[in-house]
């Protein structure tokens, strides 16, 4: 879990420079991509060219970016688009969207998808980047390394803002990252790209937590449109149980809006009627439904909360979540959404800074040792602690050990 704010602090460097050095960049913006026969498509809706990116802007941007990597890393110009596909909310097709980067080169290309952190402002989300926003760079310069380039909105953000984003349910996180990158296959091969299957996984925060339920749902539904190569997750908060009870377990948790999150995230997805009064106390109990319509970040609605667990949270839920039957949706969906019933067979690495106190390293820890006794092979499943760092800072090495790491199964 991650601000907005903070998730992309680093995006914002790598952009500055390019801002400044526009005016070399060749780009364009169309209200459709032109086809004499626009194709017809399966999962993709519409795809849009939002710009083309030159390697050698991108490159210059990394000495102002306070990352370490190498800048020969960066080879190729990029096509960046706007996509808005097909996927499934409650036994109903809805279209998502999201950004992605093709490279021009010739011959055989990977893709990746990098799924992002917690985010509660519509404007934040990737569709939502303009040609020289944040994550647009950020996009582009992933596709520059050579590959296929995913930023996926996830459901709840672009053209499903509609819908309250089911923070932390399994299943329409993976779903709905599947289903954009089968999309991308479809605009890639349009677009004369040479897919080779190989697919790429990498998120932090709640983008962790999105990266490995997607991981699972590829191992456990494989489709022959990808073999999965690697995964990535970093400081996801993978065992929502043991999150809760973390929580709870604190006299102050300084994002108390996490917690609200979830709690009417699950309230929404699930249909229950219970209400948030069961959970807080007011006003907060009242406050909450407002606070996520999408025009706040996460640290506007800390404001509105309050970091003390006792004065957010009702006694009955701090004292009888475990016990009490009308807690019961709540726990079950807790331990349903927990990523700790399965075992990866494709590679998988899981990072996490060991001074995080946000999602507490230990989470990540114990999720790795209980994927470990449901058999994952150790040759498959590695773990990598960033020393020293909190949930904001261990987002810089993670990012520099993944490129490094990309870069060297890729090519």
């Amino acid at each position: 879990m991650n601000t907005s704010a903070n998730n992309y602090s680093l995006v914002n460097r790598l952009a500055t420079l390019l801002l400044l050095i526009v005016l070399s960049v060749s780009f364009s913006h169309c209200s459709s991509d032109t086809d004499p026969e626009p194709p017809k498509f399966e999962i993709l809706d519409r795809a849009v060219l939002m710009g083309v990116y030159s390697a050698d802007n991108l490159k210059s941007i990394l000495p102002t970016s306070g990352l370490n990597i190498d800048p020969s890393a960066i080879k190729y110009d990029v096509d960046l688009y706007l996509i808005n596909y097909k996927t499934t909310y409650k036994g109903t097709e809805i279209i998502a969207s999201g950004l992605a980067a093709l490279p021009k080169l010739n011959g055989p290309v990977s893709m990746l998808s990098v799924q992002h952190g917690t985010i509660t402002r519509h404007a934040d989300a990737p569709s939502a980047s303009t040609t020289f926003g944040q994550q647009a760079i950020f996009c582009a310069f992933f596709s520059s390394l050579g590959f296929i380039a995913v930023l996926p909105d996830f459901i709840g953000f672009g053209t499903s803002a509609d819908i309250l984003h089911p923070y932390y349910v399994e299943d329409y996180s993976a779903s709905a990252v599947v289903d954009n990158l089968k999309a991308v296959v479809e605009l890639a091969h349009v677009k004369g790209n040479s897919f080779n299957k190989n697919l790429f996984l990498a998120g932090y925060s709640e983008g962790g937590y999105v990266t490995m339920a997607t991981h699972k749902y590829l191992d456990q539904n494989p489709t022959p449109e990808f073999k999965l190569m690697a995964s990535f997750p970093a400081a996801g908060g993978y065992d929502i149980k043991k999150m809760q009870e973390y929580v709870f377990g604190l006299p102050t948790f300084n994002d108390p809006y996490y917690l609200a999150y979830l709690t009417h995230a699950y309230q929404y997805t699930y249909g229950w009627a219970q209400p948030l009064s069961d959970f807080f106390n007011p006003p907060y109990d009242g406050a909450i439904p407002g606070l996520f319509n999408g025009t706040l970040t996460g640290s506007e609605i800390n404001e509105q909360l309050t970091t003390s667990t006792e004065a957010l949270l009702t006694q009955s839920v701090r004292t009888g979540i475990d016990t009490d039957p009308k807690y019961s949706n709540f726990v079950s969906a807790m331990n349903n959404n927990s990523l700790t019933d399965w075992k990866p067979f494709s590679m998988m690495v899981m990072y996490h800074g060991d001074a995080d106190s946000t999602v507490p390293y230990q989470n990540s820890v114990n999720v790795y040792n209980q994927l470990m006794q449901n058999g994952a092979n150790p040759a498959q499943l590695q773990f990598i602690t960033l020393p020293g760092a909190n949930h904001i800072t261990g987002l810089q090495p993670y990012i520099e050990d993944v490129v490094k790491k990309l870069v060297d199964l890729n090519f």
